[in-house]
This record gives structure tokens, sequence and C-alpha cells, in this order.
């Protein structure tokens, strides 16, 4: 039996409300016992001891969107890659995309990808199936099929459904086993720019994408999901006007959710006036006023759930002008620490950020993780939430190198990594 003791730590589970100093325990990979009280009398023969020192131990974080390269695009990122960078950010749960050749749309691929999770041997990989076969929008996959064979969810990545009826028969065959329906919202004909539409894209002669092309997603998709019954989410919003529909929506009684990615809390569209193409996105970056309403929704509980949006794209496809590069920023290694800046300043509290990467992705998708719990799998990050850094993006384990943050100063480091109870990052 192996046996780890984590001493002098912060223990926050933002499910249950814990946040006081104490110890944990962790026997075969899970949790065996917390708090203040663990080891008071001795710590028992056998137990190899973690120090943390007065830090924070929490839930590791859950990345409901992570897009690879692999199968069919290794030179971008591999399952083997994306999970070292997870492991370095405090993420110990990968949700991929389907986006890849072939998409994953049957129930060999979503085998094949649990199976190099496993082959990994870093992290936790899940796979959402694709919601058309093909990802090309025409034909429904077999979802309780898909969903048996492990599948956490469906979407077609970032690609729309664009057919109104074939998101009609999504929608009403899902909710017969209860499937969540992931829709990255964008209108395709009124998605042909390159950044958000405004004066300044005006001023920087680059072609917009205006926030109604995600609104009127939203609002198509809310009427169909109020006659087919289900589970619904938005993957990415990106502007104040997809905060308000979500928000009417559910006091409306609808099931939907929704994310933002740490990048659109971060950043907004006056960062594109360098033309470096790292902060060239899917949905683009919007006005300030778009990104503190998207804060606000995260903090009143509008949004549920914070993403890295993990997209890597090499150089071939990016060191082009503007218009010609491709979309798509990684975001795994910076995920936490880019986020963290919200509590620094005062925007939102460190139990609502943790609880949007932790418990409420495990209950969207159906995972036994995400909370300190006895009983649970011990998938934790240590981190030090005050320490400086700057991001170097050769430094990152990711292989393409697409960071919107080089060269930033965040604050926030992870510590330690630990999948299963199993150390799999450690901070030198």
């Amino acid at each position: 039996m192996s046996r780890t003791g984590f001493i002098n730590a912060r223990l926050i589970d933002p499910a249950s409300g814990l946040d006081e100093m104490g110890n944990m325990l962790v026997e075969d990979g899970k949790i065996a016992d917390l708090g203040p009280a663990l080891f008071n009398d001795a710590i028992p023969d056998g137990v190899e001891i973690v120090d943390c020192r007065g830090q924070i131990l929490s839930p590791g974080l859950i990345d409901m969107r992570v897009f690879t390269g692999e199968p069919g695009a290794e030179h971008r990122e591999t399952l083997r890659t994306a999970s070292l960078a997870a492991a370095a950010g405090g993420v110990t749960t990968l949700i991929v995309m389907p986006n890849t050749n072939p998409a994953i749309d049957d129930v060999a691929l979503v085998d094949f990808i649990e199976r190099r999770s496993r082959d990994t041997g870093v992290v936790n990989i899940h796979p959402m199936a694709a919601l058309t076969k093909g990802l090309a929008g025409k034909e429904m996959t077999e979802i309780g099929l898909l969903k048996e064979a492990g599948a956490v969810a469906f979407t077609d990545g970032d690609r729309s459904v664009a057919d109104a009826q074939i998101m009609r028969r999504i929608l009403s065959y899902a909710a017969n086993f209860d499937a969540l329906i992931a829709q990255h919202a964008e209108v395709p004909e009124l998605a042909h720019g390159v950044m958000n539409e405004s004066e300044l894209a005006g001023r920087l002669g680059l072609s917009g994408i205006p926030a109604i092309a995600e609104t009127i997603m939203i609002e198509r998709d809310l009427r169909l999901l109020e006659i087919t019954g289900g589970r619904y989410h938005v993957s990415q919003i990106s502007c104040a006007a997809s905060v308000e529909i979500i928000a009417r929506a559910r006091r409306h009684g609808l099931k939907v959710t929704c994310g933002v990615s740490s990048a659109h809390l971060s950043l907004n569209e006056n960062d594109v006036q360098s033309y470096r193409t790292f902060f060239k996105l899917s949905p683009p970056l919007r006005s300030e006023d778009d990104r503190r309403a998207l804060v606000a929704g995260l903090a009143d509980g509008t949004i549920d759930v914070i993403v890295s949006g993990h997209d890597p794209q090499d150089a071939e496809v990016k060191r082009h002008p503007f218009a010609q590069a491709a979309f798509g920023a990684i975001g795994l290694e910076t995920l936490l620490a880019s986020s963290l800046a919200l509590v620094h300043n005062g925007d939102l509290s460190l139990e609502r950020l943790l609880s949007a990467m932790t418990h409420v992705p495990a209950d969207l998708l159906g995972l036994k993780t995400g909370r300190l719990a006895a009983g649970l799998p011990a998938d934790l990050v240590l981190f030090n939430p005050g320490v400086p850094w700057v991001v170097d993006a050769d430094a990152l384990h990711s292989i393409s190198k697409n960071t919107p943050f080089d060269d930033r100063r965040l604050q926030g480091r992870v510590l330690r990594t630990i999948v299963g109870g199993r150390t799999v990052f450690q901070q030198d």
C-alpha cells in the first residue's frame, strides 16, 4: 500500500466550502482522510510526507476544451505533450475535442483516446465525441453508443452545427441519454472576419466578426432546446450579450450552461493592435466592456466553467499576416496563473475561480473528481497564488508555442500536480 501525507496545507475544496489549514492522507491513489486534526497524535509509519509549507492544496483542475493533433497532426501536439503541459499547469483532467484526423466520431476512436490516455501515464484524458459524422454538420453520430464507449460529451469542436433541423434532432436524441451537447456558437455566414467587428478593426484594416454571429446561434439553439429538452452547453462565450441571453434562459428553466476561456477573461481586442497572430482566437477577443461583462458573469455564476481553449498551431500556419494566419492559441500551462489575476484584482473570489475549474466541470461531465473528499481519486494541485513569473514560450511543454501570454508577467505558480496519488509534475 502506498501512503502519502500532505501536511501544513491550506486545504481548499470549493464544492464543500472548505478553506482551512490542515493535512491530508492519500492511500493507493485515493484520498483517505483530511482535516486540521489529522496527524495530531502522530504520523503513522510508512507514510511519505510532503510538506506544503502553507501553500494551497486543492482539487486538480479540469479543462473542458482542449484541442490536440493526435491522431493525424502530431506535429502540432500529441496527447503526451498535452498531458505534460496540463500537469505543469495544475490540470489533472483533459477533455479533448474531436477535431482530429480522422475525427472522433465512432466507438473505435473513442476507445483509441481512452487507451492512449492510459499509455501517456500523466493526466486523465477523456474525449468529447463528434456531434456529426466527419464533423460535416450533415448526419448525427451514434450518441448512445459513443457515450457508452466513454465519450463524456458531444461537440463538433471549433465548428458549429449550422443546420437547425440537424441540431433539433441532436438535442432531442441526446435527451434520451442525458448527454451534454456542447456547441461552438457561431453563424458561419457571419464569421468571415479575423477579429472583433469594431471601430478598431476598421482602423487596423482587418475584417470583423460581429458579436451577433455568436448571439444568433445561441438564441436559435435555445429555442430548439425549449421544445426538445436535454442539456445544452455553449463551449465559449465572448460578449456581454451572450451573458444576458444565458441568464435569461436560466430564469426560464432551460438546462443551459456555458464556458469562457482564460484568454477572454484576461485580454481584449486592443491586444490585436500589434498584429501578433497569437491573439487571433475563435471566438475573437472582443471589447473591454465585453471582457468585464464576462468577468461579472463568472462572478455571479451565469458562466459555469473556465477553459483554456488550448489550440496548438505550428509556425507554418501562424507566421503569416494576421488575416491569413490560423486561429488558436495554447493555454494549458497558463490557465490557472492567468485566471488568478481576477482574484488578485478583487474581481473574483478564489473559491469561485476554483469552482469553475474543478467540481462544476466534473458535475457537468459526470466525473468522480474535482473534490477533496475521502474515497475520491487523489487528483490534486499544490500552488502558490502569490509567486510572480514571466511566461517564456520556449520553456512551455507544448510542441506548439503560440501563447498570447508570451513575455507576460503572471502571479501564481503550480508547485506540484498529483494524479491518482502520484506526483506527475513538481516545480524545481
